[in-house]
């Protein structure tokens, strides 16, 4: 696996500096390489808490987002959720899932966790306890589903 430490911070609490890393990173991988035109900026950022997947030597190479309940679901959500090209399949992407998971549990106690999974991730955020929950749907030209992790 790569190695990252995973830091949760609120929005208020990020430099500008971890900003622009976030959005660089998503955009480098939602926007380009998945050759999708959207506003990642989506008005919900200021009110979530952000994981930062920092490797040795400082660069962010993987981060997710916890959404608050009632602002995409009526109960906490994963989103943007994302790992660097140069990262993938060391593990890293379930290291910061497994983190996400585990700070919605500690913020939102008790608590299901949902989702909006690419549909061919699917699988892998089944391995994480999340089923499908609802019927698949394009968001931005891309096919997704929701999915939903027992509290």
């Amino acid at each position: 696996m790569s190695a990252a430490e995973f830091t949760w911070l609120p929005f208020g609490a990020l430099s500008g500096r971890q900003v622009h890393d976030v959005l660089r990173l998503r955009q480098r991988v939602f926007v380009v390489e998945q050759r999708c035109a959207y506003l990642d900026a989506d008005g919900l950022d200021p009110s979530c808490w952000h994981g930062l997947g920092v490797a040795p030597g400082g660069a962010l190479v993987a981060t997710a987002r916890i959404v608050p309940p009632g602002l995409a679901f009526e109960v906490p959500a994963i989103g943007r959720v994302v790992t660097s090209p140069e990262h993938r399949r060391r593990g890293l992407g379930r290291a910061l899932m497994l983190e996400a998971i585990r700070q919605t549990k500690r913020l939102y106690p008790g608590q299901d966790i949902c989702l909006g999974a690419q549909r061919y991730l699917e699988g892998f955020y089944g391995s994480l306890g999340f089923a499908v929950d609802g019927a698949p749907y394009d968001e931005d030209g891309i096919p997704h589903v929701p999915m939903r992790r027992p509290g």
